[in-house]
């Protein structure tokens, strides 16, 4: 390839990259309005979404424009196909920041005891997760990407617990039902943030062996 084609593929690269701090950003951010029970912070990552979903459109057309004008293979086409899938991952992953965000909004979770408590555990391991993903995906690392598939299980278990939690705190406690399901969404909306940081980890894998390994853990 010319290195026009190497400088355009650097240059979509780092701007994936930023895309990824973006949403990082955003995570905290709704993990903080969640855990401080801080409205105006839930309305910021409300606000910044549009930002995310202006980038990931750019992105998605620069990959298409590289594919068509360029037709590149090998790992230069493994690239081209790990950012447009990235792109659509950190896109998602924005989605649920914003939707625990709009819920974080009306209701604090910090009274709702026993949900409460896993929920406030789901928080960091997302986050770390998240964190893991994109450093992986920054530094090509194949390393950094298994430790993301090794901290799924553990979100998943306590989003059955939060759910358990829910259940037996909801029929004790009717009143505050409307409260506990606001919860159980947040609590699906982390969950599903970990599901895409296991995706970009897994596209990582791909990205530098070649290998395709989703579906293959048990």
């Amino acid at each position: 390839m010319t290195a026009h084609f190497v400088d355009l593929l650097d240059g979509l690269r780092r701007r994936s990259l930023r895309m990824a701090s973006l949403v990082q950003d955003i995570v905290q951010e709704a993990c903080e309005a969640v855990f401080h029970a801080d409205a105006e912070m839930a309305r910021r990552v409300v606000g910044r979404d549009q930002d995310v979903d202006t980038e990931e459109v750019l992105v998605e057309s620069e990959v298409i424009r590289l594919l068509a004008l360029y037709q590149p293979v090998g790992s230069d086409l493994r690239l081209l196909c790990t950012v447009l899938k990235v792109n659509n991952d950190l896109e998602r992953i924005a989605d649920c920041a914003v939707n625990v965000a709009e819920r974080a909004k009306h209701v604090d979770v910090r009274t709702l005891g026993g949900p409460y408590e896993e929920l406030r555990q789901m928080g960091p391991i997302v986050e770390h997760m998240l964190g893991n993903a994109v450093k992986a995906y920054g530094a090509q690392a194949v390393d950094d990407a298994q430790k993301v598939l090794l901290e799924e299980d553990a979100v998943d278990a306590l989003y059955g617990q939060v759910i358990r939690s829910v259940v037996s705190a909801g029929s004790k406690h009717p009143e505050k039902m409307a409260s506990f399901l606001d919860l159980l969404s947040m609590a699906k909306n982390f969950e599903r943030i970990a599901d895409h940081a296991t995706n970009i980890a897994e596209d990582v894998v791909y990205l530098c062996t070649g290998e395709i390994v989703r579906h293959r853990r048990p």
